[in-house]
């Protein structure tokens, strides 16, 4: 069973998915990149070990499915090992993947059951998309989004309208037309880059972040979604990932984010939060 099979979280503090954030090095730069990332980004502190300890505790919470995403996920030295570690114990696994270079051990990764794969789209032609990732990878990440579609991998296609609904709309069309089935539509958020140096507002958010989903950060720092990581809730090289999750500060955060979002967005981050992406209220997965 695939993310894209199951049923949206419930409501709670201990959550069902979560975000493996692994790295901020990523191929691309992104306008509107929510936490930064780019060539030079770096993996963080977290160990090979340290991740899978992760996986290990996440499991034993009630977590059934988790998300690998960044930054760019396939280059994180240990991804491929975290995957499988997660599919051995029963998860369904997403990889948010700019599906600019993908790798033949990755298509074989993706291939497998219980694997679904998303990705970020911002223009059918390639001067728009270009644009938005500052780099010439229109043509690459198109050509795997039509292998997946051609291997049947699932896959889900977050559109971040970066202020041109018309080129949007075109995009979703482009998509249709390779035989992309699950596609959807989201604002550029306020972090990371798009934020324009802003400190970052709760309000930007969907106002479902850390209700049945939370995230982990390359430095170990847990927070209700990737996108709220300066709401740290605790940190899992100091304290075991249940407490974090079923603790106060946790509560505390969530809480002020429903407060600072008069409106829950239509935001299904387990499946569409990523990094400044849009195809929901928030944007990493589904």
């Amino acid at each position: 069973m695939t993310i894209a099979d199951m049923p949206p979280p419930v409501g709670g503090t201990v959550p069902r998915m979560l975000w493996l954030d692994l790295t901020r090095k990523c191929q691309l730069q992104c306008t509107h990149c929510y936490n930064d990332s780019g060539p030079a980004g770096t993996h963080g502190t977290m160990s090979r070990e340290d991740w899978i300890g992760v996986i290990d505790q996440a499991k034993g919470t009630g977590v059934t499915w988790v998300q690998l995403i960044g930054g760019e996920p396939t280059m994180h030295p240990d991804a491929g090992d975290l995957l499988c570690h997660a599919l051995d114990l029963g998860m369904a696994v997403e990889v948010y993947s700019n599906l600019v270079h993908v790798p033949a051990a990755w298509w074989d990764l993706f291939q497998r059951d219980g694997v679904s794969i998303a990705t970020s789209y911002y223009a059918a032609d390639a001067s728009g998309h270009n644009a938005v990732t500052g780099r010439p990878s229109h043509r690459l990440t198109r050509r795997n989004i039509v292998r997946a579609v051609q291997l049947r991998v699932p896959i889900r296609i977050g559109i971040v309208d970066t202020g041109n609904p018309h080129r949007a709309e075109d995009a979703r069309r482009d998509l249709e037309t390779i035989g992309v089935t699950r596609i959807r539509v989201d604002r550029v958020r306020a972090f990371g880059r798009a934020s324009k140096s802003r400190p970052p507002e709760a309000g930007e958010l969907c106002g479902r972040c850390g209700t049945g989903r939370a995230s982990v950060g390359p430095t170990g720092e847990v927070s209700p979604c990737p996108m709220s990581a300066v709401l740290s809730v605790g940190n899992v090289n100091t304290t075991e990932l249940a407490a974090i999750l079923g603790g106060a500060a946790m509560t505390e955060a969530t809480e002020a984010i429903r407060g600072a979002v008069p409106t829950i967005t239509d935001c299904d981050p387990d499946g569409e939060c990523s990094p400044g992406y849009g195809d929901s209220g928030c944007s990493p997965r589904t």
